[in-house]
């Protein structure tokens, strides 16, 4: 199974898209795999459901961090490196989506009790979500 297979799996199986991406290469870089859910369960419906960064997006941001993010404070070549790539990231899924916004990209705002409820009855996170988690890590796969 190839991580974007397993970061849809993961999503399937019930964790958010911020954890599904992060988690599908916590161990290439050493990560444990629950520490990883951990670290991405805030990010989940575009940060807590207030409908911002979808968390697809800032899951893989977080995996650009773990392969280019620097570690020593001088390291400006690592932190512009780092920005770069998310920002070829962030135009390849535009590219893609539209928007890296959960609520544009659901077409529902999951701050809002009303429109949850109807997301929820109507599916949207289990139809949509499986897509961008998957492209989301094809993108990874070709930047990294």
């Amino acid at each position: 199974m190839d991580k974007a297979d397993r970061a849809v799996s993961s999503f399937k199986e019930g964790f958010n898209c911020s954890q599904s991406v992060l988690s599908s290469y916590s161990a290439l870089f050493g990560l444990d795999h629950e520490l990883a859910l951990k670290i991405a369960q805030a990010f989940g419906g575009g940060m807590a459901r207030m409908g911002k960064t979808c968390g697809a997006v800032t899951g893989a941001f977080m995996v650009i961090g773990l392969k280019h993010g620097k570690v020593q404070a001088e390291d400006e070549g690592a932190k512009e490196k780092t920005y770069e790539i998310v920002r070829e990231f962030v135009k390849r899924f535009k590219s893609l989506h539209g928007s890296i916004m959960c609520k544009d990209l659901l077409g529902y705002d999951l701050d809002i009790p009303e429109e949850r409820e109807e997301a929820e009855e109507k599916q949207i996170c289990e139809t949509r979500c499986p897509e961008f988690v998957k492209n989301a890590v094809e993108i990874l796969g070709k930047l990294l």
